[in-house]
């Protein structure tokens, strides 16, 4: 069960350009994944740590849980709106551009501890 969940709607990028970078962090660690987003040179590296501190915030604020013990648990990048536009071709024809977004959906859950971690 999701302890945080943080959404980002609308977000101007092609979503398989941001499933990479959320695929990097899915199942890690809130601080070891904002530390590789900070070293990341991807575009969608900023919004998505963000996206992650925003989660976190909601955690701490609703259930009362500490950063160090939260997981990434799900995430999940959709397809948003798709904006159309035209580029004049030759001949008086017109070719489409596809300008999407995406819809990002991240869901922290508390780590459990095994028997083996002290």
């Amino acid at each position: 069960m999701a302890d945080a969940t943080a959404k980002l709607k609308n977000y101007r990028q092609a979503p398989r350009k941001v499933r990479l970078i959320a695929d990097l962090v899915r199942g890690k660690t809130v601080n070891h994944a904002l530390a590789l987003l900070a070293t990341l040179p991807k575009r969608a590296s900023d919004p998505m740590a963000k996206l992650i501190r925003s989660a976190i915030a909601n955690a701490k604020t609703t259930k009362g849980i500490e950063a160090q013990d939260l997981v990434i648990s799900h995430i999940d990048v959709g397809q948003g709106v798709v904006f159309r536009r035209f580029m004049p071709r030759a001949r008086g024809k017109a070719s489409p551009i596809r300008k999407k977004a995406s819809h990002i959906t991240l869901a922290l859950s508390q780590r459990k501890v095994s028997k083996t971690e002290n």
